[in-house]
């Protein structure tokens, strides 16, 4: 049963974080380039090192046997939870920082699509709101990583997928602010049921 909760949490953490994402919108520049299996697989690969990084790095802290060090570690990762839906509902700036403009580089070279969108997503979840979210996850369940980074590497395809094929049926029916709300409780929802559950 555990198998299947960790992974429902990393897939829709994921998932709704995803929609209308700068990374997203970076695999979409893809679209008219190459397949859409190819762009999928380049998804998946690039999910399954950056976020199955962060989860692995994340379970390590968490099994490092210092009872202490994980209490707080614990604390801090719902914490982060809590701050990832607060900070969701300000209003994003629009920044051309270095990772959005090397993003575009990359998008621009001229070698197998495969491999630029894997590293787009490599480069791009870095220190990504969803790449935390992994950090996090693994932390606190660290005995199920191989279901949390398939949960996380679902998550990213079947967000992309929607994004190449339903697109445009998508943005007539959801609204972007709709679908962030979501996440952003989600986020809420995940910190504080964690928080009460880890304390009391």
């Amino acid at each position: 049963m555990e198998l299947i909760y960790t992974f429902f949490i990393s897939f829709s953490l994921v998932f709704l974080s995803e929609l209308g994402d700068k990374t997203q919108l970076l695999v979409l520049s893809f679209s008219t380039k190459d397949r859409a299996k190819n762009i999928l697989l380049g998804v998946a690969l690039g999910t399954l090192f950056s976020h199955g990084l962060a989860i692995i790095f994340g379970s390590r802290l968490a099994l490092l046997g210092n009872d202490l060090f994980r209490f707080y570690l614990e604390i801090f990762t719902y914490i982060s939870f809590l701050l990832f839906g607060i900070l969701g509902f300000f209003p994003e700036k629009e920044t051309h920082n270095n990772k959005n403009s090397f993003l575009q580089k990359i998008n621009n070279i001229k070698i197998n699509y495969i491999f630029l969108i894997a590293l787009s997503i490599i480069v791009g979840e870095l220190g990504d709101k969803t790449f935390l979210a992994s950090l996090g996850l693994g932390v606190k369940y660290p005995f199920y990583k191989v279901s949390l980074i398939l949960g996380s590497i679902t998550g990213m395809v079947l967000s992309n997928s929607f994004a190449l094929f339903f697109g445009r049926f998508l943005g007539n029916k959801f609204d972007p602010k709709f679908v962030k709300v979501l996440s952003n409780i989600l986020f809420l929802l995940f910190g504080i049921v964690g928080l009460i559950r880890f304390l009391f």
